[in-house]
């Protein structure tokens, strides 16, 4: 089994960064409901591969100008080697996630589509606890049983 886990900060599970994080998911998935709805308007008429290297550009340009704003830009240069590569991977990840969204969403429902790629918590979960020692309790295991039984309720 591969472990990449490394403490940084408060653990998880301490009450301040407890309350601190779920706004920002809350928001997270907020703009990611938008994404399916602007991205499904957006796909008509256009080559989804094509779309989502458009959605890519205009998020790139957008990022850079947000950490530009909060005076970031001059950090770039202390991401070392192994968070780069990471990072690296997340973002071709995240790339091919967008081409294959962007792909169902052309030819699929909306709902359907964004729930079945919600999905994605349960295969977290698998890879939380392999590769981040994250505990896989009997309330995880129930949030991902309800998690892929309301996917298929969407979509069936």
């Amino acid at each position: 089994m591969v472990r990449v886990h490394e403490t940084v900060g408060p653990t998880p599970t301490s009450p301040t960064i407890i309350i601190m994080w779920i706004p920002f998911a809350v928001l997270s998935a907020l703009f990611a409901g938008l994404v399916a709805i602007f991205g499904k308007i957006g796909l008509a008429g256009v080559d989804t591969t094509l779309a989502t290297a458009v959605r890519a550009v205009i998020m790139a340009l957008f990022l850079a100008g947000v950490a530009l704003f909060l005076g970031k830009g001059g950090l770039l240069g202390t991401i070392a080697g192994k968070p780069l590569g990471f990072i690296a991977l997340s973002g071709i990840a995240g790339a091919l996630s967008w081409l294959f969204y962007f792909f169902a969403l052309r030819i699929g429902p909306a709902t359907g589509v964004a729930a079945v790629d919600r999905l994605s918590v349960v295969f977290v979960v698998i890879f939380a606890a392999l590769f981040l020692a994250e505990a896989f309790t009997w309330k995880i295991a129930l949030g991902t049983i309800l998690l892929i039984l309301g996917a298929l309720l969407m979509i069936l």
